[in-house]
């Protein structure tokens, strides 16, 4: 039953296919995982076990008959609770939200139903997805399966702890300012944001996207070609591309990457955290790959005016709601949101104005390559119930000098593990490309997994 929990998507798809495996034992093997960690963890949400098997069984009929619906079909995965699911409440992480049953499927959760993906639950997310961490005001604190006294991250809290713990290969997270690649990073997955509108989401938002969350990048890869198919709701997505995504032979050599070690703001990279990231670079020029320092581009002008507006975003929600649901937002995401009242409107505008100043500097900072290296998170993953590495509401955004910039840019960025500390903790390195260029940012990334050292075991 391990041993198949363990198994790549691409593998279970190749075993299904050859008739060597069934969908239904895959999904019970699936099962016993999660009964046997979920005490711990508290990585689900709408977990349902009976709506799974019956999934699996219709699964393993259709490719009995040759006839499977898609390119996930049979395959175990879960989808993080603010991707909109027919019939079941979206509460945001938070205890505020009033709990009333979704009316449809949101785009990513379409496309897994007509491509007879087995969803076993949905993924926790701490209050409104604005914490790296697991921790919130509905969901029990979800926990890392490397270490159980550390967060998985977030806000894809509850999907970076179902991929580590084997619950199925597939994962959908969402990501704004890193919440996909910053829990990939702290539970050794691989983790992909794609080109802001590559992936329909509902309703679209600036540098929001959705994404795979995954052990590996192949099977990142084949998630996409699921994920990224059209859905007219979202005004904000990109026209449909036919994308190769299954081919993911590159040859590093002749590359041209760029090193950043230091955002420019923020918390200070790790040793531990740095030295992976050189030894990544060194491992592309060793493969033939041209890699060049890239300067800090980030300011605290910038952080603190994208800080500011999202803040009074905020403000505005939080008013809308009902005083007794205003007061059980979590009390550190409430203390932020406090933050932003009183803000003048030139105060919010300078603010918003920051995400243009934020884009610049990163298609800037990143034009001469074809990739751009850095550190995922310059820190490694703080206690469980700390709602972020500083754990401060006036200083929330610390850690993710590396990964926003790629959300306002709309550059695909992907993270993958590149190492671990001396407490053994995954180190992720991000991968960032080019305007559009996601497929070259999965190569670049599966070109790491063959150049790296062979990986420590996931988490029993």
């Amino acid at each position: 039953m391990a041993e198949l929990t363990s198994l790549a998507a691409t593998e279970l798809v190749a075993e299904y296919r050859a008739g060597t495996l069934s969908p239904v034992e895959v999904t019970e093997a699936v099962l016993a995982r999660i009964d046997a960690q979920e005490d711990t963890l508290r990585a689900l949400y709408a977990y349902d076990p009976d709506a799974a098997r019956a999934s699996a069984r219709a699964a393993e009929r259709r490719w009995h008959a040759g006839e499977p619906l898609g390119a996930i079909d049979g395959v175990p995965l879960t989808l993080k609770e603010n991707i909109a699911t027919r019939g079941t409440p979206v509460p945001l992480g938070t205890a505020a939200t009033e709990l009333t049953p979704a009316p449809e499927d949101a785009p990513a959760a379409a496309r897994v139903s007509e491509c007879g993906g087995v969803l076993l639950a949905k993924t926790t997310m701490p209050d409104y997805g604005m914490l790296t961490s697991g921790l919130s005001s509905f969901h029990p604190a979800t926990r890392n399966p490397w270490d159980h006294a550390r967060t998985p991250g977030g806000s894809s809290a509850g999907a970076a702890a179902a991929a580590a713990a084997g619950y199925g290969p597939l994962h959908v997270g969402t990501d704004i300012g890193g919440s996909i690649r910053l829990p990939a990073a702290w539970c050794g997955l691989a983790g992909f944001k794609p080109s802001f509108g590559r992936v329909p989401v509902f309703p679209p938002y600036l540098g929001r996207v959705a994404g795979p969350m995954t052990r590996t990048v192949a099977d990142a890869a084949l998630f996409m070609e699921v994920l990224s198919r059209p859905d007219s709701r979202d005004h904000l997505c990109l026209p449909p591309e036919e994308i190769p995504w299954h081919e993911l032979a590159l040859d590093p050599a002749g590359l041209r990457i760029g090193v950043q070690l230091d955002a420019g703001v923020g918390l200070a990279v790790e040793p531990d955290v740095r030295a992976a990231v050189e030894e990544a670079a060194r491992l592309f020029e060793a493969a033939g790959a041209h890699v060049e320092p890239v300067e800090p581009f980030l300011t605290r002008q910038m952080l603190d005016g994208l800080d500011r507006f999202w803040r009074t975003r905020f403000v505005v929600d939080a008013e809308e709601l009902p005083a007794p649901r205003r007061e059980r937002i979590l009390p550190y995401i409430a203390e932020w949101v406090a933050g932003g009242e009183g803000l003048s409107g030139a105060d919010v505008y300078r603010g918003f104005a920051q995400m243009e100043a934020i884009t610049v500097a990163a298609l800037r900072a990143s034009e001469p390559f074809d990739v751009v290296l850095s550190p995922t998170c310059p820190v490694s993953a703080p206690p469980f119930d700390w709602a972020s590495p500083t754990n401060d509401p006036a200083r929330p955004f610390e850690h993710i000098g590396f990964t926003v910039p790629y959300n306002m840019s709309g550059q695909p960025a992907v993270s993958v593990n590149c190492g671990y500390t001396r407490e053994d903790q995954p180190i992720g390195l991000q991968l960032s490309g080019r305007r559009f260029d996601d497929l070259g940012v999965l190569r670049a990334a599966a070109a790491f997994e063959r150049l790296r050292p062979a990986q420590r075991a996931w988490p029993d």
